[in-house]
């Protein structure tokens, strides 16, 4: 970290407290109010007053800019308790989270431009646009999808290929393909509504579009370059994939448990259909739930070890090696799936109980399907894990 960063680090209120404390304590709130997220593909007044009162969208920001910047495993568990409530919820500030990262490799005037308001949340999507360079900055021309969160974002930004006043393609000295995101305020983007999805609705990842917009040099960041790192602490030894796949993990993890707990509730009283016994009496559903806790409690767990040895790695030797993002990968992979075939049991055993429209348990089911479909649950990860574990050389792009 410069001089100038260490100086002006300040601690902010709402890191007083664990914010897995703090989420915790506006849980009932978001759940609530899931019902109007998922109608209104938007997180409600509400609930975005409950976040940004706690700082729950400053966890993963630099303390320079009255962030947090939390170790891995409790941001982890943070996004467990907001997807226990509501899905959607917890995607979105994942979501944000990740975009968050960006200030440790931005210009800090630039930073402090985006954060320095209380309500600041930087979105993104995926896909690639176009940055040619101009006097003093970029021209920039792009689409991109996913932009989860993107109704109470007040900055966005686009990831982009630069093309130099030659025509020439900006490469790096590796021989690939150089990429800066490009962030504007949210009101110069123009969106797409396109949103209509059986999960996760309430994130509203719509697409977007940059139609030749002039973004300052200062604007355009490059994550994950240890060359533009700015801010000099064990996080930012993580890569922004290291931490989207931890906090996407939590998300699957916190839907399954809020799925787990509703089945473990209702099988307290209910009797099923077409039989005299109580569930609570069924060894059937007594081995099951003792099964699914046990796989839901040592996915996380373990989740929890391989980042907290991440992180004194990162703390020992000022950097993360191959084999530490390799066992993240592995880790937040197996969490996501372990987390998906809890639910299922769960949804399966909870019977006609499970399909109604508004209960505890479909729109969840919708919910936890929908998020091990995006690209931190694929199995195509586990080739690469077991490449590295095999002493091969697996492509880095998913560490």
């Amino acid at each position: 970290m410069s001089a100038a960063l260490e100086q002006e680090a300040v601690t902010p209120l709402g890191a007083r407290l664990d914010p897995v404390a703090r989420a915790r304590s506006i849980a009932a709130v978001i759940e609530r109010d899931s019902p109007r997220i998922e109608a209104g593909k938007a997180l409600t007044p509400e609930v975005l007053d409950a976040l940004h009162g706690n700082a729950l969208f400053r966890t993963l920001l630099p303390r320079a800019y009255a962030g947090e910047e939390v170790k891995p495993s409790t941001f982890f568990r943070m996004q467990e308790v907001i997807a226990s409530a509501d899905g959607s919820t917890g995607w979105c500030l994942c979501q944000a989270s990740g975009c968050s990262f960006a200030a440790a490799y931005l210009e800090p005037d630039a930073a402090r431009e985006i954060w320095d308001d209380p309500r600041a949340v930087l979105a993104w999507g995926f896909g690639t646009g176009t940055a040619k360079v101009v006097p003093g900055g970029y021209r920039v021309t792009g689409t991109w999808g996913f932009a989860s969160g993107n109704r109470h974002a007040t900055w966005m930004g686009g990831h982009c290929r630069i093309v130099e006043p030659d025509g020439s393609i900006r490469m790096n000295p590796d021989g690939t393909q150089h990429e800066r995101s490009m962030l504007v305020r949210r009101e110069k983007v123009r969106f797409h509504d396109v949103w209509n999805v059986v999960g996760l609705r309430g994130t509203n990842s719509d697409t977007y579009s940059y139609d030749d917009l002039f973004v300052p040099e200062e604007h355009a960041v490059c994550r994950d370059s240890d060359a533009e790192r700015r801010v000099d602490s064990p996080l930012y030894k993580f890569t922004t994939t290291n931490l989207y796949a931890s906090g996407f993990a939590g998300v699957s993890m916190g839907i399954a448990r809020g799925l787990l707990d509703a089945f473990t509730d209702m099988a307290k009283t209910k009797t099923a259909a077409a039989t005299t016994r109580p569930m609570r009496e069924s060894e059937v559903i007594q081995n099951g739930i003792a099964m699914n806790e046990a796989k839901l409690r040592s996915a996380g767990a373990w989740l929890v070890e391989v980042l907290d040895e991440a992180w004194e790695v990162a703390r020992a030797k000022g950097h993360i090696s191959m084999h530490e993002r390799a066992m993240v990968r592995l880790a937040t992979t197996s969490a996501i799936h372990r987390a998906k075939e809890v639910a299922e049991w769960a949804y399966h055993e909870a019977g006609a109980s499970a399909i109604m429209v508004g209960g505890p348990f479909e729109r969840r089911m919708r919910d936890i399907h929908a998020s091990a479909q995006q690209v931190q649950g694929r199995t195509m990860h586990l080739e690469m894990c077991g490449q590295h574990f095999l002493g091969m050389n697996p492509s880095g792009r998913f560490f």
